[in-house]
């Protein structure tokens, strides 16, 4: 399997507040210009997926989802009730 560069989101800033209360996980802010560029580059059939990971020292940053399902690979078949062992 070909590992993929990470592709970071533009325009997304993600930060936590230690004197926030328990229930805030965090703040994210949006440059507007930079993130309609990176969505319109990075859409595929209409969504942009992203995800929120950790850095090894601790950094929230958030990246590109770039999993595609593989080529070839069939979801899980439907149930067929005749294929009961009873």
């Amino acid at each position: 399997m070909e590992k993929k560069d990470k592709v970071f989101a533009d325009g997304l800033i993600f930060k936590r507040s230690e004197n926030a209360p328990d229930w805030v996980i965090g703040k994210i802010s949006v440059k507007v210009e930079d993130f309609v560029a990176f969505l319109n580059k990075n859409t595929k059939n209409g969504w942009v997926n992203l995800n929120v990971n950790q850095s090894q020292n601790g950094k929230i940053y958030i990246e590109l989802d770039t999993w595609e399902k593989a080529q070839g690979s069939q979801s899980k078949p439907a149930k067929n009730d005749n294929d009961l062992p009873f």
